[in-house]
C-alpha cells in the first residue's frame, strides 16, 4: 500500500504544474500571465530532482511555461492567451505521443525509478510503459478536442464542464496507470511462483 501511495505520488508531482495551471484562476490577461509564472516555478521547485535526471515530461513542462512566460511578458502575445486551452491540452497530449513514437514512453522513465536496472530493458517492462503512456496520450486528446470545440462555441457548454472533464481525466489517467501496473506486478509474481525451482 505504501509502495503505491509512493508510485502514485511520484507520477502526480510529474503533472503537477497541469494540475495546478487548471486550479489557479487564468480567466482573463493578468491572472493568466501570473498562473504560467507560478506553473513555472511549480514545475522547477517541485520537478527539480527529475529535471537533473532528464524526465522528458519535467524538461518538456518546464519548457512550456517558459516559453509562455516570455510570450506573454516580453511579447504580449494575446492571441496565445486567447487559445491557451487548446495549445496547453495538445502540447502535453503532443509530447506525450511524441515519447511514445520515438519508442521511449516518458512513464519508462517513472518505472526505472522503481526498478533494479536488471529490469529495465525487459521487454514486458517496456511494453507496459508503453500501454499506459498510450493511454494517458489518447486520454489528453479528450480534453484537447474539447478546448477545440469551446473556441469555435465559447457558449456552448459552462466553463465548468471543461475544468471537471480536465480533472475527470486526470483521475481516470492516474487510477488506471495504478490499477494496470498492479495487475502486470500481480501477474509476474504469479508467473515467478508457478516457476519450479
Amino acid at each position: 500500500m505504501i509502495a503505491t501511495l509512493k508510485e502514485v505520488t511520484s507520477f502526480i508531482i510529474g503533472f503537477l504544474p497541469w494540475i495546478l495551471f487548471l486550479f489557479l484562476p487564468t480567466d482573463g490577461w493578468e491572472p493568466l500571465r501570473q498562473a504560467v509564472v507560478i506553473c513555472l516555478g511549480a514545475a522547477l521547485v517541485f520537478g527539480w530532482t527529475a529535471l537533473r535526471k532528464g524526465f522528458i515530461l519535467q524538461w518538456a513542462t518546464v519548457g512550456f511555461f517558459l516559453f509562455c512566460a516570455i510570450a506573454f511578458y516580453g511579447l504580449s502575445w494575446v492571441w496565445l492567451a486567447e487559445l491557451m486551452g487548446i495549445i496547453a491540452n495538445g502540447f502535453l497530449a503532443g509530447v506525450i505521443w511524441l515519447t511514445v513514437l520515438v519508442g521511449n514512453p516518458f512513464t519508462l522513465q517513472y518505472a526505472r525509478e522503481e526498478l533494479p536496472r536488471e529490469r529495465w530493458h525487459e521487454a514486458g517492462v517496456i511494453r507496459t510503459c508503453q500501454v499506459i503512456a498510450i493511454f494517458w496520450g489518447a486520454l489528453l486528446l479528450v480534453p484537447t478536442a474539447f478546448s477545440v470545440f469551446r473556441a469555435l462555441y465559447p457558449t456552448a457548454l459552462p466553463a465548468y464542464f471543461y475544468f471537471y472533464l480536465s480533472l475527470l481525466c486526470m483521475a481516470i489517467g492516474t487510477g488506471y496507470t495504478t490499477l494496470y501496473k498492479r495487475k502486470k506486478r500481480e501477474e509476474r509474481q504469479a508467473m515467478i511462483q508457478r516457476q519450479p525451482d
